[in-house]
């Protein structure tokens, strides 16, 4: 989806470790949530639009939304998993 040598550029905004892409499991994971209604990001707003992918932190416990081909690297809008 992204460049591999973009995506080993990137770190995670809140605690600077390096970010992947996320695994197809844990995107249709999060996606369940979203058709749920029952996902909200890190700024306690609900999630409404399903995510392509996402970029996870390195101990995989929040991921950065991807849409349309572009990451959310916003701390507010990360989604803690």
């Amino acid at each position: 989806m992204l460049d591999q040598k973009l995506i080993s550029l990137l770190r995670c905004p809140i605690d600077g470790t390096p970010l992947k892409e996320a695994d197809s499991s844990i995107i249709d994971r999060v996606n369940q949530a979203i058709a749920a209604g029952s996902l909200r990001d890190r700024h306690d707003q609900k999630i409404s639009r399903p995510v392509d992918g996402g970029l996870a932190n390195q101990s995989q416990t929040r991921i950065y939304p991807i849409r349309e081909g572009i990451p959310s690297l916003v701390a507010d809008e990360a989604i803690d998993l």
